[in-house]
């Protein structure tokens, strides 16, 4: 079974992620062993594109997209327990007027 959108083909999840978002997962996570130089040209490149009007969506495009990935790959993460307080220990006040 092949899985197209919108006339391309999405083989991995990256694919998926890549077509979502309108562009490569690298661009915002950089790569292993960049150097400074790509690096800074990396983000100004992002930059730009965050500034374009077409992608003004992108950052709750982006959010919505990692927030279905954690809750489908890893639901325990939204498990939410409220944690017992620790008891309060009582100290003296020294030099406190009676």
């Amino acid at each position: 079974m092949h899985a197209y959108i919108g006339g391309h083909q999405a083989v991995n999840d990256t694919d998926f992620v890549e077509l979502a978002l309108g562009t490569p997962v690298e661009l915002w996570l950089g790569v292993d062993g960049e150097t400074e130089e790509e690096r800074a040209a990396r983000l100004d490149a992002a930059r730009d594109i965050l500034a374009a009007p077409e992608y003004r969506d992108l950052p709750d495009l982006v959010s919505r997209v990692a927030a279905e990935a954690i809750e489908a790959y890893a639901p325990e993460l939204f498990n939410v327990i409220k944690l017992p307080r620790p008891a309060r220990r009582r100290t003296s006040r020294k030099g406190a007027a009676a």
